[in-house]
């Protein structure tokens, strides 16, 4: 199944999302971590009342996941889904067809 030609798209959109936004909210979180450690004069500057850029930025990482969560949602439904799908259907008429000799391929 995985020299199939649909799949190595699939496998390859996943990808093309997977990895950038990982890279992306590594390097966030990263900065982050650094910035509570060797910049801790920048992290207590207060913005108003007790609420600091600390606290904005641990918050912004919460934030920043439901973002990453939403935009995979989406980019799941409209590019991923439909071709798992077509490729789930094609493997299981497949196998309905053709029996056994699919599956040794």
């Amino acid at each position: 199944m995985s020299s199939r030609p649909e799949f190595q798209i699939l496998r390859h959109r996943l990808r093309s999302f997977v990895f950038p936004m990982t890279g992306l909210f590594l390097g966030w979180y990263l900065l982050y971590v650094l910035l509570a450690s060797y910049a801790p004069a920048f992290m207590a500057i207060k913005l108003f009342g007790n609420i600091n850029v600390g606290l904005v930025f641990g918050l912004l990482q919460f934030v920043s996941t439901f973002l990453i969560t939403f935009l995979y949602v989406r980019f799941a439904d409209r590019k991923l889904d439909p071709l798992a799908f077509q490729l789930r259907d094609d493997i299981e008429h497949g196998r309905r067809t053709e029996g056994t000799e699919g599956d040794a391929k």
